[in-house]
């Protein structure tokens, strides 16, 4: 299981070297806004745990001219806490690359981050106002907008007309709200009902019976951490027995352990840790070997987020150029990087363009659909 105490111990180990080469170089600084503590902590232990992962296999490839020290900050899950911690971050740990996650974070931690030039990587957020979002915001994860049409495409073939959703009123929920109005039409189908969700709310009853009036062929969640879970399993103990749905944060291991979500669809960006490109092989393998179970898109996302630091820090290394937040985003902008699950570009507004599947849980595992 993974905690904080023993992943943080771990990026510790990863990142070591002799006092005396630290003396003699001065090392780069990888940072991370992540929830360490809150109703999120489990999002946060799996980034975390990726992050040093990656940062173990850069230090032994020994490709680059100094090692990559990190300097973490829990962003508590919530917008106030993401601003404190790129705060410290830009101003006392001067980390020029950051990693984050969670849409209302990274939204909260953007201005700071854009003022002092730091280049901030998201691979757990998908709000789709998050492409575009600041010349130094890129996006490692594939966003909402970029997961609905394979759910559009799966609920046009089952014939599914009649959606109903249940969505955290938040920048992220708001924004599938917006992507399930848009998109539903154009394959026959249409929201028969929409129900917001406060970010405390955990008693679902009295929506569920509204849901059930709506007759839907399918149920569409839209939220997040334990509020998902609770939503998922209220909807079954009220009697919902029509597919539910939800985008990738369904691929976390709490949700595969809860009996109701058996059957849960989710979509999610192509991974498959049976590939043998030696990139793949290397970090399924290592994650396997330290946390004995296949990891999730999200570590497969925060691994690649380090393995792009890297690619980017030897570049210009080569070049000679500085390391900072324009050099770095200029070589975003501009590069191709062979990250796990293939190689990547992004686009002008800074998003990754990968493919996508749909997921469902199955006996406790998750499984590829389409």
């Amino acid at each position: 299981m993974l905690t904080r105490r023993t992943v943080l111990a771990g990026m510790l180990a990863s990142t070591a070297f002799p006092a005396a080469l630290r003396a003699a170089t001065e090392p780069y600084v990888l940072g991370t806004l992540f929830p360490m503590t809150g109703l999120l902590s489990e999002l946060g232990s799996i980034y975390t745990a990726a992050t040093a992962l990656g940062l173990e296999h850069v230090a032994q490839d020994k490709r680059l001219s100094q090692p990559i020290v990190l300097k973490a900050q829990d962003s508590q899950s919530t917008p106030q806490g993401g601003a404190v911690g790129m705060s410290k971050l830009a101003n006392v740990d001067r980390a020029p690359y950051v990693l984050v996650g969670l849409t209302g974070v990274a939204k909260a931690a953007e201005p700071i981050a854009t003022r002092a030039k730091v280049v901030m990587v998201n691979g757990g957020g998908v709000g789709p106002d998050l492409a575009g979002l600041s010349p130094y915001f890129w996006n490692i994860i594939p966003l909402a907008n970029q997961e609905l049409p394979t759910a559009f495409s799966w609920m046009k073939r089952n014939e599914i007309r009649r959606v109903a959703l249940i969505y955290l009123d938040d920048p992220l929920g708001n924004a599938l709200r917006k992507g399930l109005q848009d998109g539903l039409p154009a394959i026959g189908a249409a929201l028969v009902g929409e129900f917001s969700a406060a970010p405390s709310a955990q008693q679902f009853s009295a929506m569920i019976a509204k849901i059930r009036e709506t007759k839907p062929d399918l149920v569409y969640v839209a939220s997040y951490g334990t509020q998902q879970t609770q939503i998922f399993k209220q909807l079954r103990d009220n009697g919902i027995t029509q597919p539910l749905m939800t985008y990738s944060v369904g691929g976390t291991p709490s949700v595969a352990a809860l009996p109701e979500s058996e059957g849960l669809l989710f979509t999610s960006q192509v991974a498959d840790w049976d590939a043998k490109d030696p990139l793949t092989r290397r970090f399924v393998e290592g994650w396997r070997a330290r946390h004995k179970d296949n990891p999730s898109t999200y570590a497969q996302n925060y691994y690649n987020a380090v393995l792009l630091y890297a690619q980017l820090i030897e570049r210009l290394e080569k070049e000679g150029k500085p390391l900072n937040g324009d050099t770095l985003r200029e070589g975003l902008a501009t590069g191709t990087f062979d990250l796990v699950g293939g190689r990547a570009r992004f686009s002008p507004s800074g998003a990754i363009d990968m493919p996508t599947q749909l997921n469902r849980v199955q006996n406790g595992k998750f499984e590829k659909v389409s």
